[in-house]
């Protein structure tokens, strides 16, 4: 048996995927990358923006004919795209089950009848899952936070922590397929703990994942401001291993704005946490999440935000225009700022940003930087900073899951490259 699965969003969503693929393989189901070849079609689905919602509603439209073809397929969707599901039922019905984001256990009991039931006595290969050098750990799911804009809280539901010692037995196993870096994720990872009775909180698990033998790097993310304490700052610093590459989004550089968002911060103690981060590791990178276009955002207002950012000099921004949401509380507010001003604002705001990482990237010439290799693109070696930014060298000895040492010979504002000059003596 095939089977194609499709995955559209965050960094949560790779990690579902995984779980999916991993579920599917121990199986003996076989990976294909058309859909014309599978007997089980799988959507990992995203709407937290309208552009990720369309192309939700483009591939479900496009797999519908499959569906009515002879050749017996079953067709799966999970995902924040699932949210009623008695009405998507009724709208879309040609599609077998729904399942919402996360929930993997009733993705597996439904595998179970679905094999009984239609493919009883049909053999399938045995594959495993190939191993990354990179990994995807989720520590939580969900989010206390209801901010105005935001729609993962209400599909992916109230936070829920998963226990230290199984997130550990996560990161164990990945190390001994062949893992050398880990990302342990939430929504809104600095809350990790919070639900938990003990009181762990996520500078418990940096600490407990850093003493795992074989392992590399460890990177978190997202941050919420409102969460980022400084003891979390003091830890990060203190453990060689864990990456000083900070996910910290702001949302917008205007008080008013960060108000009627529901993000619970302004911008001056924004400022301040990016100064104590800067003092505790110096040599980091910080990157953040801007929204253009909120309803209501004035030209003032979005000059605020432009001047944030000149001031703070991210690494990277990752920019999106404002889309109302269904469900959320700024969908009942008029959408008022109009696509055209959005789209101007966004470009505007990515000029500035590329310049400033260019310039940023353009301090490293020169420099030998470490990078942990994992994969080749294009006939050359690609590879990740501490700081993750993308590294490219070109060498004909096999690299991939090495430490390798890269002169850097050329610096842009999403990438650089170099030359390799030799390797890290050990993996820490």
């Amino acid at each position: 048996m095939r089977y194609y699965l499709w995955n559209i969003g965050c960094q949560m969503n790779q990690a579902d995927a995984r779980h999916v693929a991993e579920e599917l393989d121990s199986r003996g189901y076989r990976a294909t990358p058309t859909p014309e070849r599978a007997d089980l079609l799988i959507l990992n689905t995203c709407v937290v923006r309208q552009s990720a919602e369309d192309r939700v509603l483009g591939r479900l439209s496009s797999l519908r004919p499959l569906k009515a073809g002879p050749r017996q397929r079953a067709l799966a969707v999970m995902g924040c795209f699932v949210g009623d599901i008695e009405a998507l039922q009724r709208d879309y019905p040609y599609v077998d089950a729904f399942f919402r984001p996360s929930d993997l256990d009733g993705l597996a009991a439904w595998l179970d009848r679905w094999e009984v039931e239609h493919l009883w006595g049909l053999a399938g290969g045995e594959v495993s899952t190939a191993p990354q050098v990179a990994e995807l750990v989720p520590v939580s799911y969900g989010c206390d936070h209801r901010c105005t804009y935001c729609i993962v809280a209400l599909r992916r539901g109230a936070q829920h922590s998963r226990p230290i010692d199984e997130v550990v037995a996560d990161v164990q196993a990945l190390v001994a397929r062949g893992a050398r870096e880990v990302t342990l994720l939430g929504q809104n990872v600095d809350a990790y703990g919070l639900d938990l009775a003990d009181g762990t909180d996520l500078a418990a698990v940096l600490r407990a994942v850093h003493a795992i033998e074989g392992l590399a790097r460890i990177r978190f993310l997202t941050s919420h401001p409102r969460e980022m304490t400084q003891a979390l700052i003091d830890t990060v610093a203190a453990l060689p291993r864990v990456c000083p590459s900070w996910e910290l989004a702001v949302q917008s550089g205007d008080d008013e704005v960060l108000r009627r968002m529901g993000r619970g911060y302004t911008v001056e103690r924004f400022r301040d946490l990016v100064q104590r981060i800067r003092a505790a590791t110096p040599d980091g990178s910080i990157n953040t999440d801007i929204i253009v276009g909120f309803p209501g955002e004035s030209e003032a207002q979005f000059e605020n935000t432009l001047r944030l950012v000149r001031e703070t000099r991210f690494d990277l921004v990752h920019i999106a225009a404002y889309s109302p949401r269904p469900g959320t509380v700024a969908a009942t507010w008029p959408d008022d700022v109009s696509p055209d001003v959005k789209e101007r604002r966004r470009l505007k705001l990515e000029m500035l940003q590329e310049q400033i990482a260019g310039e940023i990237n353009a301090q490293l010439l020169g420099q030998t930087i470490e990078v942990l290799v994992d994969g080749q693109q294009r006939g050359r070696w690609r590879g990740r900073t501490r700081t993750n930014k993308l590294v490219f060298f070109e060498a004909d000895e096999d690299w991939l899951g090495r430490m390798a040492l890269v002169r850097l010979e050329w610096t842009g504002p999403w990438s650089m490259r170099g030359q390799v000059v030799g390797a890290v003596p050990s993996m820490p």
